[in-house]
């Protein structure tokens, strides 16, 4: 019976992870460029009574089929991202870029150091310079004239304006596009980015439409990948798997009880 109610314990902190990783996808799901976590079990180490394929007895050749294992539980070994295509949401805003593909936009934080993010809500600051909207500049820099009358962005990333008098576009800047080999190892910090890890590979930059990086999309916006209906039947999922390993618990407690009336 206290086996039992340990094991039990595992599973509601499995299930308490799970609810937390559940919550905070549909708290983002109208956050641009979010990627949902699910949350990632493991059964913990077994207790080996009599070991599968072991003789079964001292003077016979017969073996053990299965054997007596007695589990000790489940932990959470991690919450992954799933980066998967959201759907893209036209704004017919001119600075706003969504990428159709698995690149990245690269940002520089108030260090210098290189974040990426699939947020393309851009801005300008007070240079003209494209900014994300908590005022990181894009890397590589872009800066926009301040007499620039439309701002117009190609699918391969370069960026041009037009000038008053000039019916040519002026090129002004490029942008780039980051891919992973495991996007899923990137660490989330969050505002919408991510820093670099070992798990997630170093990054390889290229214009869009190179690779597979994707294109990015002027007058547009990535919207979370968040299943918001599905999300919910997870819960409730959650919350039915928490109650039984709740009933375990008590029908321990209940046994333990009875044993110990009747000594």
């Amino acid at each position: 019976m206290i086996r039992a109610m340990y094991v039990a314990k595992t599973g509601l902190e499995a299930q308490e992870t799970r609810l937390a990783a559940i919550s905070n996808n549909l708290a983002n799901a109208n956050t641009y460029g979010y990627k949902a976590g699910r949350a990632e079990f493991v059964d913990l180490l077994y207790q080996n009574v009599r070991q599968p394929g072991a003789q079964a007895t001292q003077d016979t050749a017969n073996t053990l089929p299965s054997g007596l294992q007695l589990g000790a539980g489940v932990r959470t070994v991690g919450v992954q991202k799933l980066h998967t295509q959201g759907n893209l949401l036209m704004t017919e805003q001119q600075l706003d870029v969504a990428i159709n593909g698995k690149g990245f936009f690269r940002v520089l934080d108030q260090n210098g150091e290189v974040m990426y993010t699939r947020d393309g809500s851009f801005q300008l600051n007070q240079n003209g310079d494209l900014v994300t909207s908590s005022g990181y500049l894009v890397d590589p820099n872009i800066n926009i004239p301040p007499n620039a009358l439309e701002v117009m962005i190609s699918k391969d990333g370069q960026v041009s304006v037009r000038l008053p008098g000039d019916p040519n576009p002026n090129v002004v800047g490029q942008l780039q596009l980051a891919t992973f080999i495991n996007p899923a190892g990137l660490e989330s910090i969050g505002d919408n980015f991510y820093r670099e890890t070992t798990a997630s590979g170093a990054p390889t930059v290229n214009n869009p439409g190179t690779e597979d990086a994707g294109q990015v999309i002027q007058g547009a916006l990535e919207a979370s990948n968040v299943n918001t209906a599905g999300e919910l039947i997870e819960m409730i999922e959650a919350q039915r798997t928490y109650e039984m390993n709740s009933k375990v618990i008590a029908a321990a407690s209940g046994m333990l009880q009875f044993l110990n009336n009747t000594v």
